[in-house]
């Protein structure tokens, strides 16, 4: 019986071996055959890569010589068409390489198929392999040398243990390679993803630019035709509008008062200077921040020792006001540093229906224990003690926050990730990250119109 066991696992063994042989071999023959497609399409996109960069050239150079005229209405039309252009064939530039990503996340998605089916059948194989090793290991030395006619037999035997032996040795460091190569095929999968969106994401911004800018293009046309308008009419309705862009208020959270977008925009371009967190972006995550709730920023802490709180208008009390100790002893550590009273200095209230704490400070709405991870790093950057109800510190805060998230990237992917992390949720994505970045699209449209006309298009 022994003998049979033994020759029963030889032949499980080279199964084993020659299914791996034709897996490999299969695989090899499908990417000769994807290479030949491959180089075809790689021509056809090198070929449309350098005629649509051509186009770049070639409007970006009108747009310089353009923008170096004397300034009209004619003129400016001009220079927005050859934007309008220019930006165009940007977009045909990406979705180039939206194409090409797609084919390179489609190979690796079938590359990790492959390399899970190969580990499912190494663990099958294994499987197997342990379970004739168990057999074997169960059979006592006499039955081995009464169980085979002749000695050859018995070190035939002998041999072919060592054989599985070493064959169970080695398909266990064949499935960690394999694993270790699908790991990292997943994280290059992931890679290729978040620029597929990201790509994606710049060319819909591209778009709506180009929508404005076609949109103001028409609408000189149409002055100069008429002359209803001179140049300098047009100049002037553009000022106007600038003027109320900047007057415009921009709402915090945490009690503060509204301030000026101008001051809010210079705020986070100070902080966007220190961290490389778009201002826009910082922007718009304190815009989500201050309208999550009517109790923001409505709540005092009545508790030190216990984190109990109420409302502002001592209307309603709370038990999970602050999370005890880990935010009620960094909070009473910042309001001792600023000669700050518990009773007259409001964080937010815990939000209705959802578990968790209140106690969030300022317009960043930051708990306590995370503020005191940056107050020196705020020191550094402000040249003073940080304050978490100051606009300007708060701003600063966040965009370090949100920096060390991921968002300066400047990527797409890169804020909506950071979003959902600052938010606590986590993931690629959250309702949360889509509406910051819905808020940023339209802050950036504000600033890239104040960029090129000095002016607000609202």
């Amino acid at each position: 019986m022994h003998s049979r066991l033994f020759l029963f696992s030889k032949y499980t063994l080279y199964g084993i071996l020659a299914l791996g042989v034709l897996s490999y071999g299969l695989f090899s023959h499908s990417a000769v055959a994807l290479a030949i497609t491959d180089a075809e399409q790689d021509a056809i996109w090198r070929a449309e890569l350098a005629q649509t960069e051509a186009d770049i050239a070639k409007w970006q150079g009108i747009l310089n010589s353009t923008k170096a005229n004397t300034k009209s209405l004619q003129n400016e039309a001009a220079v927005l068409n050859a934007k309008i252009k220019e930006a165009q064939a940007s977009i045909k530039k990406k979705n180039i390489a939206i194409e090409q990503l797609g084919v390179d996340i489609q190979k690796r998605v079938r590359k990790i198929s492959d390399l899970e089916a190969r580990i499912e059948k190494g663990h099958d194989s294994l499987a197997q392999l342990i379970r004739q090793t168990n057999q074997i290991d169960q059979t006592s030395l006499p039955e081995v040398v009464l169980g085979n006619k002749d000695i050859s037999e018995f070190f035939s035997d002998v041999d072919s243990f060592q054989m599985i032996n070493r064959s169970l040795k080695e398909l266990f460091e064949q499935i960690r390679d394999t694993r270790d190569n699908t790991e990292k095929e997943k994280e290059a999968l992931d890679k290729k993803k978040d620029q597929e969106l990201d790509t994606k994401a710049s060319i819909e911004a591209q778009k709506k630019q180009v929508e404005a800018n076609e949109k103001e293009k028409q609408y000189l046309i149409k002055v100069n035709k008429t002359q209803e308008k001179t140049y300098t009419d047009v100049i002037a309705d553009r000022q106007l509008k600038a003027n109320e862009i900047r007057a415009k208020l921009f709402k915090l959270a945490g009690g503060g008062a509204a301030i000026p977008f101008g001051t809010a925009l210079t705020f986070a371009q100070s902080a966007s200077a220190k961290t490389g967190v778009s201002p826009a972006f910082v922007l718009a995550i304190l815009t989500q921040e201050s309208s999550l709730g009517a109790n923001v920023g409505k709540c005092y802490i009545t508790d030190l020792q216990k984190g109990y709180g109420t409302n502002t208008t001592g209307t309603k009390t709370f038990t999970n006001a602050m999370k005890s100790p880990r935010d009620t002893v960094p909070f009473i550590e910042i309001l001792n540093k600023l000669g700050y009273s518990s009773e007259k200095t409001v964080v937010s209230c815990p939000i209705a229906g959802v578990a968790g704490y209140g106690g969030a400070m300022g317009p960043a709405q930051f708990i306590p224990s995370t503020w005191k991870i940056f107050e020196d790093r705020l020191k550094s950057a402000l040249g003073r003690e940080a304050n978490p109800w100051v606009p300007e510190d708060a701003f600063m805060a966040s965009a370090m926050y949100l920096g060390d998230l991921g968002a300066g990237s400047g990527t797409y992917s890169g804020e909506i990730k950071a979003a959902c992390k600052y938010y606590g949720s986590g993931g690629t994505t959250c309702s949360y990250g889509r509406s910051v970045m819905k808020l940023k699209d339209s802050i950036q449209a504000d600033i890239e119109y104040l960029q090129q006309y000095g002016v607000s298009r609202r």
